[in-house]
């Protein structure tokens, strides 16, 4: 009978060791997605939920506005989690869903956006007005990085880089008409946010902010 020798069985079992390192830490692109990495946006896992979501947006937005109880659970199924006395009218658009999260006594008008590439948190007792949108998603500036440049046997091609960052609404926050709020933004306690602004930086609590882009114009204690 063959003897092995202690050298063989340690690299056996370093190799087996990297293997199973390998599987622990390689990052899922959901993972990579909401840790605001790189992502494949056309991964079949975000494919699946899109679709998945868009079949139930369409059942949402086709109910009448009295038929509360079914709109409730179809956000149930379709949202990360729902508090009570939550109102979102129709038309809303979403991309993924399972992404947002919403507290109590929360209001959401008609013809909202929420691109929920990375975590959409809302609090409770939140005021949103028509026309709002929340973008999680977003692209490098520079062209070579938003647009990589990868060499294949048909030539040169450009690869799309996307990344996604959360966006946060504390407590008591209203935010009026046609506001767009950029990747990464958290909008402070009890803060309002005046039609039409673009908030492309955080704004602390207890403040108005308007304008494009949004500034702090007044603290509200």
């Amino acid at each position: 009978m063959e003897e092995k020798t202690g050298r063989t069985d340690v690299q056996d079992f370093s190799e087996i060791s990297w293997l199973n390192y390998g599987r622990i830490f390689m990052k899922t692109e959901m993972e990579k997605c909401l840790a605001g990495e790189w992502y494949d946006c056309h991964n079949q896992v975000f494919l699946d939920l899109k679709t998945r979501t868009h079949k139930l947006l369409m059942k949402y937005n086709s109910l009448p506005y009295e038929d509360k109880e079914e709109k409730h659970s179809l956000l149930k199924k379709m949202l990360g989690s729902i508090g009570m006395k939550v109102s979102v009218a129709s038309p809303f658009i979403c991309d993924y869903g399972c992404n947002i999260h919403i507290g109590d006594n929360v209001t959401v008008n008609t013809g909202c956006t929420f691109v929920d590439c990375n975590k959409i948190t809302i609090g409770s007792n939140v005021l949103i007005a028509p026309n709002v949108q929340l973008y999680t998603a977003t692209h490098p500036i520079d062209l070579d990085e938003r647009l990589a440049p990868v060499e294949t046997e048909d030539g040169i091609k450009r690869v799309r880089r996307t990344y996604a960052l959360p966006i946060t609404i504390e407590d008591g926050c209203w935010i009026g008409g046609g506001v767009i709020i950029l990747p990464g933004i958290t909008i402070g306690y009890g803060s309002v946010i005046g039609a039409g602004s673009v908030v492309t930086k955080d704004i602390p609590d207890d403040s108005i902010a308007v304008g494009n882009p949004a500034k702090v114009i007044k603290n509200l204690n």
